[in-house]
């Protein structure tokens, strides 16, 4: 069951405390070093928690990201479709080029079908890889039933992840929602966090998921969503986070 949403908390979140809750995140294919710079340089300007970035950008110059922000990458991004194996010596390479984070992709497919034992290697695998850095699980729940939500996200605490995280921003089914991020949060409880990601395009669709759940949220278009703050005077209601709109170019 999804946990009660407490709409009062929806005006309670500062600009900086929002800020401090965002991956800044730059994963698309064309992304070039130019490109990472200037998210790096956006990043310490709005003072975020991490920069999220493709794995053949590591390792970051020490001089190109501000003090205080973390490194994050992905694993079996986008699609999962990847060996348990391969996810494992990637995360393990992102590690050793100076990843804080990584947030893997489980085999959606597996899910589907209901072989659980694969969910369970795969996070295992590349749990065993980045030991002493936070380790995200994307399930790509628009594409998922709710039972599959509840189970996949117990699956990935038990396999010692620290978040279960909503999605690519990739996949056509869609991206965050406030009901799928809830689900999370009541089935994880405080054992871990939840991360929305993936068309959360405006303040009051981040604050619909915080509300419900979300400690952490996924972003590329950080700057509009905080700048969004100012003025907001009432919640805009679950229908902005609902509808995640065309994937692909919010993550």
């Amino acid at each position: 069951m999804a946990r009660p949403r407490n709409q009062n908390a929806l005006m309670t979140i500062s600009r900086t405390e929002l800020a401090r809750m965002v991956d800044h995140t730059l994963l698309k294919p064309e992304a070039t070093a130019e490109d990472v710079a200037a998210l790096c340089a956006e990043a310490g300007d709005l003072g975020v928690f991490s920069v999220c970035i493709s794995p053949s950008f590591l390792p970051l110059a020490p001089a190109l990201l501000p003090s205080g922000i973390a490194k994050c990458t992905v694993v079996g991004f986008p699609s999962g479709k990847h060996h348990e194996d391969i996810k494992a010596a990637e995360a393990h390479r992102a590690v050793a080029d100076g990843a804080l984070e990584v947030d893997m992709v489980v085999d959606i497919g597996a899910i589907k079908a209901g072989h659980w034992q694969v969910t369970e290697r795969e996070v295992a695998a590349v749990r065993a890889a980045t030991q002493g850095v936070v380790l995200k699980v994307i399930l790509e729940t628009a594409a998922l039933t709710d039972d599959e939500i509840v189970r996949a996200c117990l699956i990935c605490r038990d396999a010692g992840a620290d978040f279960v995280k909503t999605s690519t921003g990739f996949h056509p089914s869609g991206g965050a929602s406030v009901h799928a991020v809830s689900l999370m949060a009541a089935a994880v409880g405080a054992a871990m966090g939840v991360k929305a990601s993936g068309g959360i395009r405006t303040a009051a669709a981040a604050l619909e998921l915080v509300d419900a759940g979300a400690t952490r949220l996924g972003l590329s278009g950080t700057r509009a969503v905080l700048d969004g703050l100012t003025g907001l005077s009432a919640p805009a209601g679950a229908t902005e986070a609902e509808d995640a709109g065309p994937p692909g170019d919010s993550y």
